[in-house]
This record gives structure tokens, sequence and C-alpha cells, in this order.
């Protein structure tokens, strides 16, 4: 695992992306200032210059067939959220299907990218922002939250980014139940009954996390025994 700083650039995925040939499995591009950060459904991701982990990670699995590349997903967030509760001593989650939560704020985002040779993955860049040294944050996101500002300590960026990487490689060698069950009982509101909103029926709901499907699908059960299964965008969790 090699890890390459850039002072500058657009997006660490997309200079990963157009540079791909030159990066292993498990080499990492990490930026000091990254100008178009990008998160999930388009939107951008605040970081203020060299205080947070703006990174993106090269995977290049074997054997892993489309239909399951949300093990992919599974195991970079499982890895985030290791390594960042070692550092804070608190319970972190992983807020479906990749959000980093510590209580109900964000701590971290996740953006994978996926390109397929045939039916099979052929490389995947994990694109990582971690709220590290940042003690304010300043664009309309509803609940950030960093290290600083659960721990009063500066952290240096380096040594997080080697150990974000080797927890990532870590839980994508698990087997494949192994992993699926390490994440779901790492699940943000994996008990009870909370408010989503149903984006398809464009209503709020209330319910409890039945099951995350094999392609990562989520399944939800209202207190009336209903239940409805989502793809990515179609609920959205109200905090």
């Amino acid at each position: 695992m090699a890890i390459q700083t850039l002072e500058s650039t657009g997006s660490t995925n997309s200079y990963l992306a157009a540079h791909a040939d030159d990066f292993a499995h498990g080499d990492i591009v990490m930026a000091v200032e990254q100008t178009a950060g990008r998160g999930q459904r388009g939107n951008s991701w605040e970081a203020d210059p060299g205080k947070n982990l703006t990174l993106s990670m090269m995977l290049r699995p074997k054997g892993i067939e489309a239909a399951r590349q949300f093990d992919i997903s599974r195991a970079v967030a499982l890895g985030t959220a290791m390594m960042i509760q070692e550092i804070v001593k608190q319970e972190v989650l992983i807020k479906w299907p990749n959000d980093i939560y510590v209580g109900d704020r964000k701590i971290a985002g996740i953006l994978i990218e996926n390109t397929l040779t045939g039916r099979f993955i052929d490389r995947s860049i994990a694109g990582i922002g971690v709220n590290i040294n940042q003690e304010e944050f300043r664009s309309d996101a509803p609940n950030p939250v960093s290290v600083i500002q659960l721990t009063g300590r500066r952290t240096p960026l380096l040594p997080l980014a080697e150990a974000l990487g080797e927890y990532i490689l870590e839980m994508l060698a698990k087997p494949v139940e192994e992993l699926r069950q390490a994440y779901d009982c790492r699940l943000w509101r994996r008990e009870g009954f909370h408010p989503y909103y149903d984006n398809i029926e464009d209503t709020a709901i209330t319910a409890s996390i039945t099951s995350i499907g094999p392609m990562g699908h989520l399944t939800l059960t209202t207190p009336e025994g209903t239940s409805h299964t989502y793809a990515f965008k179609e609920v959205s969790a109200v905090i």
C-alpha cells in the first residue's frame, strides 16, 4: 500500500481514475486541498485545506461480480468506522448506505465508483472524506462533526490514512457472510422505530430496519407490520 499526497486537486477520485494504470490494489491518493470534492447524490464535501482526510483508495478486488458490488461499500464503510472509533473512543456507526456517524452527527462520507469488465468488477475507487481537525463548518450540511470536536485534540493525517487503508483491506479480506454480519451490527438506527421519508410515495413514515439485502437494498418495517424494500435514494432518514 503506497500513499501519494497532492497539494491540490479537483477530486481525488477523478485523479485516481485518470491515472488508474499507475496505482495498484490498496494504493491511496490524498489531497491537502480538494477543490471539487464530491459526495453521494452529487453533493459537495466541505473540507478546509490541510485539516481533514480527503483521499481516494484504489481497490482491485478479484472475482467479485457486479451483483456483489455493495460488499465493497460494506468493507470501506466498516474500515472507515473502525479507524475513527479507534481515535474518538466512542461508538461509530454506519448510516445506510455508507455515511459514517457518531451519535446523530456525520463524521465521514464515502463515494465509490466501480469499473466493470464483463460481469466482474475490474476496479473500485473509494473516495473517503473524514472530518478530522476542522473546528467550524460553514456549509448548510445539517449535522457535521469532527474528530477534534469530539476529542479536543489535533490529529496528524498521514498515520490516519495508513490506518484507514489497512482497516479497509482487512475488511475486504473477510468472508462474505462475516463481512455482511459486521456491517449489519454497526448500522445506525439498527434497533427501534425511527422517522424516515419515503421518496417514492412522498410521505413520512415511522419504521425499523429489518434487513440489508445482498445488493444493499434496505428493508424497513412499520409498527403495523408493513414492510417495504428501498434502493438508494428511494428513502431518507429524518434526523
